[in-house]
């Protein structure tokens, strides 16, 4: 683990991985999980030096103003990272939430990109969300798995209000291609850091952050090819709307698989690492 500090003095920690190859930046999602669940990223650390940063107020990271949170702010701890690995421009790659800071941070500072990897991103910073009839149309399509109505019920409920760890993993298989051992055991990762991240997913989509028009106008511009993976199981992410995230870039490229969903390295990390592979080299 390295501590660095960012603009205002708080340390934060990137979590490089032991292997060499040249260097990817990893942000993780939540907003505010720490970036351990990102693992090797389905063994894509065989080839790329995998740098998983903690966003601030999650793992190892300090958590310094709350308001620091809000995920527009959290553009110049990327940049602080970026200039701390002594980089001129750099591979980025982003999951779930964190989607929507790589977006900022293409828009702010499109020149210190080289490659960006959108991995099933939430993108509301551009104004791109999943209707809830979208959504729901995803989740029928899991009606013949054993867990399907504990799962729903779970979701309700969820909804609700009552988050709690128990929940959360109840609702779990929605988010995997295949539920099985390990994408159960990656789904009880998130349970240890629920307290931690309450803050910080509260802080991360405050008023302000967002100003999609302005946004899209500047990535319409970004001379940096972006990929953006979709899991047809994703609930949060269907390929129609990751469709319509790639097509506002100059370079954009979708790939979706038919059996991922949220998590696509953990459920077909072989496909995962050589879609990824390939598009950085």
């Amino acid at each position: 683990m390295i501590r660095f500090p960012s603009y205002d003095g708080a340390h934060l920690a990137v979590h490089p991985t032991v292997q060499g190859g040249p260097p990817l930046v990893c942000l993780p999602g939540g907003p505010g999980r720490a970036s351990r669940y990102l693992g090797d990223l389905g063994g894509l650390s065989r080839h790329r030096r995998l740098l998983r940063l903690d966003l601030r107020g999650s793992g190892y990271s300090a958590s310094g103003d709350p308001a620091g949170y809000r995920c527009d702010r959290m553009v110049a701890d990327v940049e602080a990272l970026r200039v701390h690995l002594g980089l001129e421009r750099m591979d980025l790659l982003a999951h779930s939430a964190a989607g929507n800071l790589a977006l900022l941070y293409a828009a702010r500072h499109p020149e210190r990109l080289r490659r960006l990897v959108l991995v099933t991103p939430d993108a509301r910073a551009v104004g791109i969300c999943v209707t809830e009839r979208e959504r729901r149309a995803v989740l029928r399509r899991r009606a013949d798995e054993p867990w399907y109505e504990d799962a729903c019920k779970a979701i309700t409920a969820w909804r609700a209000g009552e988050d709690t760890p128990a929940i959360r993993l109840e609702a779990a298989p929605f988010r995997y291609g295949r539920w099985n051992e390990a994408a159960f055991a990656h789904a009880r990762c998130e349970e240890a850091e629920l307290a931690r991240s309450r803050p910080v997913a509260a802080g991360y989509y405050a008023e302000g952050a967002f100003d999609p028009a302005l946004t899209r106008r500047a990535l319409a511009c970004l001379q940096a090819p972006v990929l953006v993976i979709a899991g047809a199981l994703d609930p949060d992410l269907t390929p129609e709307r990751a469709a319509e995230l790639a097509r506002l870039f100059p370079d954009g490229r979708l790939v979706v698989d038919d059996c991922s969903a949220h998590f696509p390295w953990v459920t077909m990390p072989r496909w995962f690492t050589k879609t990824v592979h390939d598009f950085l080299r």
